[in-house]
């Protein structure tokens, strides 16, 4: 007897073994149905060795217990301790699987499926399962059927016999016969129905790639054709009972559960369409109407069950569609974005645990190897494969993808899927997620060989594989395309010239051979240099792949490389920095204006990384200011000032393009800016402060030239149109007013010639020729227009308001306000035009008829011959400015007694119109939609096409990449122009309805 307070030898023994619950198991073994075996040291031993001890002791009580007489319970005993093969394959499953012991004790002789140990049980295969199945006369007796064969390939994987591929071959093959064995209890149930038809089963997914999991739907598409002589309609009734039949009695649960689900989603249509077609029908829908995606799911394609000879016939007559899918139009954006949605619609708490879906996960790898697989099929046919782990040896073989990362990938993918295996054995339940238990972690982790903290262990090898994955499975479709081009060790296995330009094709690069050239450029040698471009080329292919126009991305990015090369900074930048490669792509590939601004001062690359050194946050007016006032004191002349003041500018646009970029497209770190409303006003403050303090630096410098300190007379620039409200965009030139006062006992002639001479000299200097983009400065707007002085005092401005003014002068006063210059002066003007602008008692009908005609006399005159009125972002219905003058009109008629509507600013000005009850909250919603998305219509035009446009491009690429600014995906620029039909219709209406009316 144990003294009190000290624990038993066995209680010891117990827990060197592995036991959690020594306890309990000393109560197990005191049983005595193992009194016989309870002092066996190879018991316990056996016992230790499995993934879960207690649960395997657990299981051997129960199947003991469940033996119909002390014969079977001694038979069962004598053979557990004498024969080592029984030994380890029974424990190792009741350590293993719960589910699998529930078996055992419900059915207490399958264990002697076990005994067998000859050399073809090593590797059975579809033969093997279809005799043992064989004696299976109805769905209950084929389940406890499929059970026991389940039994002898979980009993061969848990100890090793077997590995995680071949498991999940034999599983393939297992699911095979059972899908036979099905077909034929449903073709007996109903003769009269195979007598008419001939039916062909055909496996997809991993079942079809011979790659199966433990607890799995089983894909399978159903052909059907009509015996000869027989009617098809009546036919195709008859296969269709019977594929119903069969899936019924795969997929109900009996009193013995189900065996699994059989899905038949993935036919032509998915659950909307027949569930059994003719090959013709087949081959129609997949000639005319099939999807990328469902070219790749063909790629796992099997014939397995039914009419041998109609499988056939069906892969013979799909196969050739599946390797002509590469050529489709944006097939890889297309693979890759099915990729991305699958991410995303993994539930948040779950990303973490998943080990198929997740980031890093098996499809991952899996997507990866089917993309290579279609692009390059089509030419080699030893990539035929549906297994993906020989598909992937396939690919290395070939010099598709590096053996170093074949190798890699292959380890990781081996780890995954084992630790799904285990996972789903436990309690033969389809999961795809890591437990969180800590109990079932050790479990897994002893299953896989980790006995030593199995729980860390198992973490530590998870997190590790899965990394490997993440950072291989994109670059996998990449680096050999630099291997393909650079000097390789030799008998080292490359891309071929062909195979190198079938992939950059894939990718959507126009220019291929140019598109390698850049590549070799970039890649090759021994530089330091040139290896870091080594590793970043694979990831931004990728980003480039991911845009419009991947060739000049390319292009660009080896120009920027030239010029900044060799700066020790820009390299670093790029390897350090997490954002900036990315925003870098970004920005190279989204069109010509950022490219260009960037190419003209390569150095404002740095403003792309996500550290406290710049970064792509706009700068505000008064630090802009700041800079530009400084840049001009340190210059000698005003050449040389505004020459600097521009380069200020230049940079400037620079950071709001590439974060306007950014914003719009979405990186790994920052996803799409939801409020697309906020983009436009971040893109319409940053160009308008930055446009004012241009005119504020350049101001002061021609002072400085020409007089000195103080100009003979106060000089202010107001803004007026987008610049006054703050709504400027890329290629928009600045609208203003020039007003002066002259000084105290100045002559005024020759105060008005300086300020003439002021206004001469900034034009002049904003537009010298030069590697900075000009600024155009357009007065247009003045009083008597064109035929008007470009400069008046602030006198002439009153007497003419007072006596001649006109109401599109009042109505263009709605923008005005002070950006540079004499902000006293400023401040004066401005309440000078205040009452003009806001009338008391608003306007009256005479006024409100003239604005009308005038608006539409704009929109007769002034829309381009031949553009589409329904696309034109300024002028058509909808547009930005009938959003404008509707908004405007309100303004007029109530600003006096609404000091909300005292703006500038349109989507402001709207905001208080609705707040004042002036417009409906829905009718306001419909305006600024559709002047949000016009606006951002004509900021896209600019960074595309690098000049100014009211319309969308014609240009396909360049109709492509506004699209992908706008948030359409590859191959959706219809989509594009139908929401912005839709967008410009709703909001015309409400124009109609508030300014027409």
């Amino acid at each position: 007897m144990t003294a009190p307070g000290r624990r038993s030898s066995t209680f010891t023994r117990l827990l060197r073994h592995g036991f959690t619950d020594p306890s309990a198991a000393e109560r197990l073994l005191d049983a005595v149905e193992l009194a016989p075996v309870r002092d066996d040291p190879v018991l316990l031993e056996a016992l230790g060795a499995t993934a879960d001890p207690d649960l395997a002791l657990h299981g051997l009580v129960r199947l003991l217990e469940a033996q119909p007489d002390p014969t079977a319970r001694r038979e069962l005993l004598d053979t557990l301790i004498a024969a080592k093969p029984l030994r380890d394959r029974l424990l190792g499953v009741l350590g293993a699987s719960e589910a699998l012991a529930d078996h055992l004790a419900r059915h207490a002789g399958d264990w002697r499926a076990l005994v067998t140990y000859e050399p073809r049980d090593l590797h059975r295969g579809v033969e093997d399962f279809e005799r043992g199945l064989a004696e299976a006369d109805d769905p209950v007796s084929l389940r406890v059927a499929y059970r026991r064969c389940l039994l002898s390939i979980a009993a061969r994987d848990v100890c090793g016999t077997i590995d995680v591929a071949e498991t999940a071959a034999e599983l393939a093959d297992l699911a095979t016969a059972t899908l036979r064995a099905a077909l034929a209890l449903a073709e007996a149930a109903a003769p009269e129905d195979a007598a008419l038809c001939r039916l062909a089963v055909i496996a997809m997914g991993k079942c079809g790639g011979h790659e199966l999991n433990y607890v799995s739907d089983v894909d399978v598409i159903f052909v059907g054709e009509a015996v000869e002589g027989a009617d098809e309609p009546r036919a195709l009734r008859a296969a269709t009972a019977l594929a119903s039949h069969l899936m019924r009695i795969c997929s109900e649960t009996t009193v013995e559960g189900s065996i699994w689900p059989v899905d038949a989603n993935l036919r032509p249509e998915g659950r909307n369409g027949p569930l059994v077609r003719t090959l013709s029908s087949h081959l129609a829908y997949y000639q005319r109407w099939a999807k990328t995606w469902e070219f790749q799911a063909l790629l796992k394609a099997r014939p397995v069950a039914g009419d041998p000879g109609l499988g056939a016939e069906y892969v013979a007559a799909l196969q050739p569609l599946v390797w002509q899918a590469a050529d489709r139009e944006n097939f890889v954006p297309d693979v890759q974005k099915m990729r991305r949605r699958v991410v995303e619609n993994i539930p948040a708490a779950e990303v973490d645990r998943q080990l198929k879906l997740g980031p890093g996960g098996l499809r991952d790898v899996e997507f990866a190897v089917q993309l290579l697989q279609l692009v390059h099929g089509r030419a080699d046919t030893s990539l035929h494969s549906g297994t993906t782990l020989d598909a992937l040896e396939a690919l290395a073989a070939g010099g598709y993808v590096g053996r170093a990362d074949a190798a890699q990938l292959d380890e990781a993918y081996r780890f995954l899927r084992s630790m799904e295996h285990r996972i789903q054995l436990h309690r033969l339940r389809r999961t795809h997620l890591v437990p969180e238990d800590e109990a079932d972690l050790r479990r897994l982790g002893r299953s896989l060989g980790l006995r030593t903290d199995p729980v860390a262990g198992l973490l530590r090898a998870w997190k590790r594989h899965a990394s490997v994955v993440r950072r291989l499975h994109e670059k996998l479709f990449y680096r050999p395309l630099l291997d393909a081009v650079a000097q390789l060790a030799p008998g080292e296995a490359r891309l071929s010239a062909e195979a190198a330009r079938e992939r950059m094709v894939a990718l959507g690069y126009a220019d291929p051979a140019a598109a390698l050239r850049h590549l070799e450029a970039l890649a090759s040698g021994v530089t330091r240099k040139a290896a870091i471009q080594r590793t970043l080329l694979p990831v931004l292919l990728g980003w480039f792949a991911d845009s419009a126009d991947p060739d000049a991305g390319l292009l660009n990015f080896r120009k920027v490389s030239d010029a900044l090369g060799k700066t020790p900074w820009y390299l670093r930048l790029l390897r350090d920095e997490g954002a900036a490669a990315e925003n870098l792509a970004r920005v190279l590939s989204a069109g010509r204006l950022a490219p260009d601004l960037l190419m003209r001062a390569p150095e404002a690359v740095a403003l792309l990384g996500d550290g406290n050194a710049g970064g792509l946050a706009p700068r505000g007016r008064a630090q802009l200011e700041q800079e530009t006032l400084a840049a001009v004191r340190r210059a000698d002349g005003a050449v040389q000032a505004v020459a600097a003041v521009r380069g200020v500018r230049r940079r400037e646009l620079f950071r709001t393009a590439a974060a306007d970029i950014v914003g719009s497209y979405g990186t790994e770190a920052q996803p799409v800016e939801a409020d697309q409303g906020a983009l436009v006003d971040r893109v319409g403050a940053a160009v308008s402060d930055l446009t004012a303090a241009t005119l504020a630096g350049t101001l002061r410098a021609v002072v400085r030239e020409g007089w000195g300190d103080t100009l003979p007379t106060r000089f202010a620039i107001i803004g007026m149109g987008r610049f006054g409200g703050h709504e400027l965009g890329y290629g928009s030139d600045a609208d203003v007013l020039f007003v002066h006062e002259p000084r105290d006992g100045a002559d005024e002639r020759e105060a008005a010639d300086a300020a003439n001479k002021v206004v001469s000299e900034m034009r002049r200097l904003l537009q010298v020729p030069s590697a900075d983009p000009p600024l155009l400065i357009d007065a247009d707007l003045r009083p008597e227009g064109k035929s008007g002085p470009l400069v008046r005092t602030l006198k002439s401005y009153e007497a003419y308001y007072r006596r001649w003014s006109l109401v599109w002068e009042r109505h263009a006063l709605l923008r005005a306000e002070f950006v540079a210059g004499d902000e006293d002066l400023g401040r004066r003007f401005i309440e000078l035009v205040d009452p003009l602008r806001y009338p008391a008692g608003g306007l009256d009908d005479d006024a409100v008829r003239e604005i009308r005609r005038l608006k539409a006399r704009m929109e007769s005159e002034r829309l381009p011959r031949g553009a589409d009125p329904k696309l034109h972002a300024k002028l058509g219905p909808g547009g930005l400015s009938d959003v404008e003058w509707t908004v405007q009109l309100m303004q007029l008629r109530h600003g006096h007694e609404e000091a909300g509507l005292r703006t500038t600013r349109t989507r402001a000005a709207l905001a208080a119109a609705c707040e004042a009850g002036l417009i409906s909250t829905e009718n306001a919603t419909t305006l600024d939609e559709a002047w949000v998305l016009a606006t951002r219509v004509r900021n896209a035009v600019m960074l595309v096409r690098g000049r100014a446009g009211d319309t969308f491009p014609t240009d396909p690429r360049e109709l492509a990449a506004v699209g992908r600014y706008l948030g359409h995906g590859p191959g959706h620029a219809g989509d594009m122009l139908d929401e912005y039909r839709r967008t410009a219709r709703r909001a015309r209406a409400v124009v109609d309805e508030l300014f027409y009316a």
